[in-house]
């Protein structure tokens, strides 16, 4: 087959219908009637341009092959022209897109079962790449029909050879084709998607030191490309329109934030602007803010919670709140000791606050007392902030909690336990899963642009003279310790939500909607991922007795996870629970829980000092001498507020080309009970997307970063 035009197209299906005793139909005929021996092209509905980072080439024209066995069959596919003897596509004129061509052909012998389809390129004269969707073969008998995923750049001279897509385990053929072909895949896979090591003690990434070193399948299309680095442009630029730079040097006042902020009356943002001092707010972005990660309740006093003489009252409310189980903390000690960042000349400045709350009978939580800094040997006693004390020490203890949770919530659990991760799950389904793996297929559409989003993340955030560098306290190598300290700590079970809450005791708790709607989205998940899963494992040996799921676990715990397997992560996989398990966080990670951590970034952060990405001055060792001053010469300057303002909404904001969880149109499942699972899977988020939208009509704060619709199918921004 032919794929003509001098610009890329995208091919969605192409058709063919074959009969006998007939040339193929000239250019100038008449259509032809869609019988048992015509020829039925499609034209691609749109063309797309070259994926960036694709090398750029001479004009290709691909060419198919179809291998197969014994009775006729008529390949369906979608570029134009008309196949010649053997299956191989003849050229034709030039035809635009969303047109269609009819044309008869000859099949001198019998085209038995399809078992594969190649897709073959030829130089050309001008430029030219196609990204094919998947080839459908249809019968002459009716609803007689083969598909064959394909989702790949066709480019080069390279030969794509695409099974029919039915998923088959390792061994469930008894051609030798399949096997050979699965071997071939995966011995060339493993020699694009290579393992690198970005720092010592940290989940390995993908061997790219660039987003144009990924592999051509792993990058945005043009669309999602130009998006993303045109609208991080323009977030710039507004600063610049502003005239924020040459206007300020330093804030003076809280009014002065308005200068940068971005949200719109009658949002969350807005709310959060004018109610940021409220110890009700405060509380309340512990259970359902965009961090609601860290909260647990308290089962006794923290050993690092030291009460001075003259604090027995406060002992004594502490202790009723223990009796009642309404006692929770924040503890962010992993902060404790990790370098401050240097920032044009000037020191930043790191706490490891801990935080205690009381749930009052209305399901409020508000704070009781904040100790800034832990207890150190060669210290005096630190003190603790109370809400009594004067409103600017109070304040300025709650701006120093804030930035403790600005780093956690940015390099821990949003990095690290959901962009890093991915990444880990990402590379070893490529290295380690054929196409034709079920779990593969399962998994591949919630990988979309995982490489490229966190490729650029590491050359844009992360790296040296980078936004981070530039605007957070963490920054200049800081972020390095916090993360190895934070995978030390990595469970598989912290991953898990109905586990997670668990062990922080926040099941059930009153107005905790990240848990409820979390706990909802992991059953679904499972449900689905249960379904799928039973259709091609029929029992616990079969389980067992997979080796290339086997291989892909071991490098995902012992190899991506650099040993994890002493943090509860698998090995192996000896059941179908087990490996179900498994399979829902894997997709629970790319999709519900970066929807959870990411969403919220705009609404919490765009009003700055909410959540200050830094902080100028050290913390305060007593409370009567914090004035307007302090505070606001501890919080981030002019530069640093609006690099968190730009970023902040560049990362939070709806993408454009977003696909929401569960609604991919790929097809990498050909059987008609998959689809039916999925079919399923999308009707179970619609019931919970009504059951929140029905709540959130009640609530003064709404809380839609769990809302289905709103949730995309993969970590792509």
């Amino acid at each position: 087959m032919v794929f003509p035009g001098s610009q890329p197209r995208k091919a969605e299906a192409f058709s063919c219908v074959w009969k006998t005793d007939s040339p193929p139909l000239p250019p100038s005929s008449p259509k032809g009637r869609e019988t048992s021996g015509s020829v039925l092209i499609l034209l691609p509905s749109t063309p797309r341009r070259l994926a960036p980072g694709l090398p750029r080439r001479s004009r290709e024209t691909p060419s198919a092959s179809m291998l197969s066995a014994s009775p006729r069959r008529r390949p369906l596919h979608r570029p134009t022209a008309p196949l010649g003897p053997g299956g191989t596509a003849l050229p034709r004129n030039r035809l635009s897109g969303s047109q269609e061509e009819e044309f008869e052909h000859d099949i001198p012998e019998d085209l038995g079962p399809l078992q594969f389809v190649k897709l073959r390129k030829h130089h050309s004269l001008v430029d030219n790449a196609w990204f094919c969707d998947h080839i459908t073969v249809q019968g002459p008998v009716a609803f007689q029909e083969a598909t064959f995923p394909c989702y790949s750049w066709v480019q080069a001279d390279s030969v794509l050879c695409l099974p029919e897509g039915t998923a088959r385990l390792a061994g469930d053929d008894a051609l030798d084709v399949f096997q050979k072909h699965r071997e071939k895949e995966l011995k060339e896979r493993r020699q694009i998607y290579c393992w690198a090591t970005q720092k010592e003690g940290l989940p390995l990434t993908i061997a790219a030191g660039c987003e144009d070193d990924l592999p051509a399948n792993m990058r945005f299309h043009e669309e999602k490309r130009l998006d993303f680095e045109w609208t991080l442009k323009a977030g710039a630029l507004e600063m610049v329109l502003k005239h924020v730079y040459t206007l300020l040097s330093s804030w003076n006042r809280f009014e002065d934030f308005d200068h940068i902020f971005w949200g719109q009356k009658n949002t969350l943002a807005e709310k959060v602007r004018q109610r940021w001092q409220d110890d009700e707010l405060f509380g309340y972005q512990f259970l359902n803010g965009t961090n609601p990660m860290l909260l647990r309740r308290c089962t006794s006093l923290p050993s690092r919670l030291v009460l001075p003489s003259g604090m027995e009252e406060l002992r004594t409310q502490l202790e009723k709140e223990l009796q009642n189980s309404s006692l929770f903390e924040a503890d962010f000690i992993l902060l404790d000791g990790i370098p401050a960042n240097v920032i044009r000349g000037e020191k930043q400045y790191l706490a490891a606050p801990l935080v205690m709350l009381k749930m009052d009978t209305s399901g409020k939580l508000l704070p009781m007392v904040i100790q800034i800094q832990p207890p150190s040997p060669s210290s005096p006693t630190p003190p603790l902030f109370l809400p009594s004390d004067p409103p600017l020490a109070w304040l300025l203890a709650k701006c120093w909690a804030r930035n403790s949770d600005f780093q956690l919530h940015q390099l821990q659990y949003h990095l690290l336990n959901t962009h890093l991760l991915a990444e880990v799950i990402a590379v070893a389904t490529m290295r380690c899963l054929p196409g034709l793996h079920p779990v593969f297929k399962l998994l591949i559409p919630h990988i979309r642009y995982t490489m490229e989003i966190n490729t650029r993340g590491r050359t844009q955030l992360l790296s040296d003279g980078g936004i981070f560098d530039k605007a957070v306290s963490t920054g200049g190598g800081g972020h390095v310790h916090l993360l190895r300290r934070a995978l030390a700590q990595l469970t598989y079970c912290s991953l898990c939500p109905p586990n997670n809450l668990a062990d922080r005791g926040l099941l059930g708790t009153p107005g905790a909607l990240y848990a409820c709607d979390a706990l909802r989205l992991w059953e679904i998940t499972a449900r689905y991922v249960e379904g799928i899963i039973h259709l091609f494992y029929h029992g616990d040996d079969v389980v067992r007795g997979d080796p290339e799921l086997q291989a892909w676990c071991r490098e995902i715990t012992e190899v991506g996870l650099c040993q994890a397997q002493n943090r509860g992560f698998p090995i192996s996989f000896q059941s179908q629970n087990q490996l179900c398990h498994f399979l829902t966080m894997c997709v629970f990670t790319c999709t519900a829980q970066h929807g959870a951590i990411n969403q919220g970034q705009l609404d919490w952060y765009a009003w700055v000092p909410n959540a200050p990405c830094t902080m100028r001055m050290p913390p305060p060792t007593t409370k009567e001498d914090v004035t307007m001053a302090t505070v606001m010469g501890s919080l981030p300057d002019v530069r640093q507020a609006c690099l968190q303002m730009v970023v902040t909404w560049h990362l939070a904001r709806r993408q454009p080309d977003m696909v929401p969880l569960g609604h991919h149109k790929e097809k990498y499942f050909s059987d008609p009970k998959a689809k039916s699972i999925l079919n399923q899977f999308q009707t179970d988020l619609e019931n919970l997307e009504r059951e929140i939208t029905a709540r959130n009509e009640q609530l003064d704060l709404p809380y839609e970063y769990l809302k289905p619709s709103l949730i995309e199918n993969s970590i792509t921004i």
